[in-house]
Formats: C-alpha cells, sequence, structure tokens
C-alpha cells in the first residue's frame, strides 16, 4: 500500500496530533543514532513537546555538545559581525584618505602663493588676503626674536652674575679683596714735538751818524740755538 503525501500543515485534532507526535519522534530519534554511528559524528536532539515535557538523544554527553555548540555559533556571529564592522571601516578609511589628499593639495597651494608663486589666477581679494597673512607671520617672527633677545639678556644677566659670586670665592680663598686688583697701567704717550716757529722778519731803521739819509734795512729774527742760524 502506497502512503500519499502528508500535507505540512499543524493537525488540527488532539488525539491524531499526540499520535503522529510520538511516531515521528522515535523515528526522529533512530534517524539520529544511525547518523552518528554511520557517518562517526557527535548528534543531540533536543525535544519538547506541547505541554513542555522534554525529550532528548545524544551520541555522547549532550553538555559538552551544548557547550561546544554556544562557542562555535558565538565565534561564527563575531566573525560575521567583524567582517560587516571590517568593511565599514575599510570605506570609512577610503573617505578619510581622500579627504586627507583634498586638504593635502589646498595647502600645497596655500603654500606656493606664500612663496610668490602661481599668483597670476589670484583675485584682488585673495592677495590682500595673502598680504595680511604675510604681515601677520612677519609680525609674529619680530615678536619671537624680541622674546629671544631677552632671554639671551637674561641668560647673559645670570651667568654675569655667577661669575661675580664665584669670583668672590675666590677672593675669598686667596685672602684678598676685589679692590687689591690693579688694574694694569697705561703706556703713557710721547708728546708730539711742537712745530719749529717760522723767522720773523723786523724792519728795523737804521740811522747814520754821518749820514743825513735814513736807510731801510731787514733784519732777520731767529728763535732757537745758534747752531741751526742760517748765515
Amino acid at each position: 500500500m502506497v502512503r500519499g503525501k502528508v500535507e505540512m500543515k499543524r493537525i488540527e485534532n488532539a488525539t491524531s496530533r499526540q499520535v503522529t507526535f510520538s511516531k515521528r519522534r522515535v523515528g526522529l530519534r533512530k534517524k539520529a543514532y544511525e547518523l552518528s554511528v554511520l557517518c562517526d559524528v557527535e548528534v543531540a536532539l533536543i525535544i519538547f513537546s506541547q505541554k513542555g515535557k522534554l525529550f532528548e538523544f545524544s551520541s555522547s554527553n549532550i553538555r559538552q555538545i551544548i557547550q561546544r555548540y554556544h562557542e562555535c555559533s558565538k565565534e561564527a556571529r563575531s566573525n560575521n559581525i567583524g567582517g560587516e564592522a571590517g568593511g565599514q571601516y575599510m570605506e570609512h578609511l577610503k573617505h578619510e584618505t581622500i579627504l586627507m589628499e583634498k586638504k593635502l593639495e589646498l595647502l600645497q597651494v596655500s603654500q606656493r602663493k606664500l612663496l610668490g608663486q602661481g599668483l597670476e589666477s589670484c583675485s584682488m581679494g585673495e592677495l590682500n588676503e595673502i598680504d595680511c597673512q604675510l604681515e601677520k607671520s612677519l609680525q609674529n617672527v619680530r615678536t619671537r626674536k624680541d622674546q629671544v633677545y631677552k632671554e639671551q639678556i637674561e641668560s647673559l644677566k645670570a651667568k654675569h652674575t655667577q661669575l661675580l659670586h664665584e669670583n668672590a670665592i675666590l677672593f675669598d680663598k686667596c685672602g684678598l679683596k676685589p679692590n687689591m686688583i690693579q688694574s694694569p697701567t697705561p703706556i703713557p704717550t710721547p708728546p708730539s714735538p711742537s712745530p719749529r716757529p717760522a723767522p720773523a722778519k723786523q724792519k728795523e731803521i737804521v740811522s747814520g751818524s754821518n749820514n743825513t739819509q735814513n736807510y731801510m734795512v731787514e733784519t732777520d729774527l731767529f728763535i732757537g740755538l745758534s747752531a741751526t742760524r742760517c748765515s
């Protein structure tokens, strides 16, 4: 006798449903046992009836099989979530890379303009903005330069104070006082020779005793040694 095809839907009759459950439960358990023996696999079967009664079958320790199932299912879920998250993360990295490339290109263009390159395409507003940026940068450089100068001056003052302190300690060790150190005597500068005066000419009037005429005689007056006197 050929059994007809059973329609897959809930059996409305409670008695028929219970009979079918009992028969198929036994058959399912038999198939699970055959599968575990023929294929050398671990099989666990858990069935709850409509009234909540438990029916189970396992080829080995059912708790170990359930624990193994939890570990495998947890790992599978983690891999699935990790794969989706990894794909989203890669897309995010690609997007960030594109944005960084655009920002880098803009910075390079701005740097070239600050160096005075590629100004042909700049409008008057852009040129004024570049001028303001350069002026501000120059002001910052000058401010920093003044600050460095002040720091160097303060450092030199501190070194000077330290050297004075060390010098005073050395004076105390040597039993000297700072005012006992004599400064070197300057070498006297020889006086420059006074210029030789030019001979002055003096006119004398000589009157002749025997001659009534007056003669104008020019005489030379020399100041100095007689050896240098000219004839």
